[in-house]
């Protein structure tokens, strides 16, 4: 691993260049289910978490050099090559052409986009909460191309197949993973938004 950045370090980086609170929530939520795959995994959450956090820092302020002008923002802060990489390999065949090749990059590729998906459409519920949904309500959504039609269903579809399991696991783990921070996630925008 190469230069280390601590999770305050990462989460002042992300601030210095994305104000937006759906931008700040997108990435916390990231962070907090790439910490379950991690987990999951028998990886370092730390680790796995911090590349999460990171990994839209170029999207608010230059949408259209995303994975383009990150390499730059996270060297100028001292983050490693290897989180460079990694964050960078989430836009492959996007808006970068470095694969992933690890399997945090592959699960990082995969539940980008189905973050949005399940986000999107836990805000449809009563609740506003991925605590009661279920897989059959996610797949029905998931179908429907209209529904956050922003979230690429082939880059998900993809990141399933990058990881060798099926849709159905992915989206079971990703509820789970998503279930896990949500709390998290709602006390860290209720203080950003303060």
């Amino acid at each position: 691993m190469g230069n280390f950045i601590s999770r305050d370090e990462a989460f002042e980086l992300l601030k210095k260049y994305n104000k937006e609170p759906f931008h700040i929530q997108h990435a916390i939520t990231v962070e907090g289910v790439m910490r379950w795959y991690a987990q999951k995994l028998g990886y370092d959450p730390e680790y796995w978490g911090t590349v999460g956090l990171l990994h839209d820092i170029d999207f608010e302020l230059y949408p259209d050099q995303h994975c383009k002008k990150a390499p730059e923002l996270l060297k100028e802060a001292g983050v490693g090559d290897d989180i460079i990489h990694s964050v960078v390999s989430h836009g492959y065949g996007l808006c970068s052409d470095v694969k992933p090749e690890h399997e945090m990059e592959k699960v990082l590729f995969a539940v980008d986009e189905l973050t949005g998906l399940i986000g999107a459409a836990a805000l449809m519920r009563p609740s506003k909460s991925v605590m009661d949904m279920e897989l059959k309500s996610l797949k029905k959504k998931f179908k429907d191309k209209a529904f956050a039609a922003g979230c690429s269903r082939d880059v998900i579809k993809q990141g399933a197949e990058n990881l060798g399991i099926e849709l159905d696991q992915l989206f079971t783990d990703s509820l789970e993973a998503m279930r896990s921070c949500e709390k998290t996630v709602q006390e860290t925008m209720e203080k950003y938004n303060s």
